[in-house]
């Protein structure tokens, strides 16, 4: 009796490779921390600004821009659609949305405004491979609209943390009532420090201005 290996089908081999660009498309917690993501001055507002306006369930993405004092200048949200984690699909998707919203900024010499993503899904804040697509998606959706890269959130029934920096809180989260705007982010938990696995410890960066 002989022993050997089926050789692989073009089915498999397409599969295989689709699978390692997805990986491509990926960034790491740590990639995040290197690449120089303006920290945001008050998180917790931004947070709950875009919890008031949005609403958002899990699987909803909340995209917002904001202006140089971090006032939130235009937002969108939408839900992901049902396919595999990829950058590429989650960039085009942040892009269009971008391009409904706000004009773009690519005349500028440097980028004035800020995107930020804020993802509500289901799990707890540990980074998952479906965080860096959405990394990897609003890098490069920013770069081709002008925009500065800003900070990526997520929101989960443990609360909301921005991943890279080791800040969060536990309200809002995804289980959450909305907070009617106006009230101020009095109504929320006070921000603290996490150094569970998928979140870096806090960095030492200027706030964005």
């Amino acid at each position: 009796m002989t022993l050997g290996f089926a050789p692989p089908t073009a089915a498999s081999l397409r599969s295989s490779s689709g699978s390692a660009s997805r990986l491509a498309r990926i960034l790491e917690p740590s990639e995040w921390a290197e690449a120089g993501i303006p920290l945001l001055r008050n998180p917790r507002e931004v947070v709950g600004g875009l919890h008031s306006r949005h609403a958002p369930t899990p699987s909803t993405a909340v995209l917002a821009v904001l202006d140089h004092e971090e006032r939130i200048a235009a937002s969108a949200s939408f839900v992901r659609r049902s396919v595999p984690a990829d950058g590429w699909e989650f960039r085009n998707a942040l892009l269009a949305h971008l391009r409904r919203v706000i004009p773009h900024d690519l005349r500028r010499r440097a980028p004035v405004r800020t995107a930020v993503l804020l993802y509500c899904r289901e799990g707890d804040e540990r980074w998952t491979e479906e965080d860096g697509a959405w990394m990897w998606g609003l890098r490069d959706a920013c770069t081709l609209h002008g925009l500065r890269c800003g900070a990526y959130i997520t929101l989960t029934r443990g609360g909301w943390q921005v991943l890279g920096e080791g800040r969060g809180g536990r309200r809002p989260s995804s289980d959450s009532l909305p907070v009617p705007l106006g009230e101020g982010p009095a109504e929320f938990d006070r921000i603290t420090p996490r150094t569970t696995s998928g979140a870096a410890e806090p960095l030492r960066r200027a706030a964005a201005r």
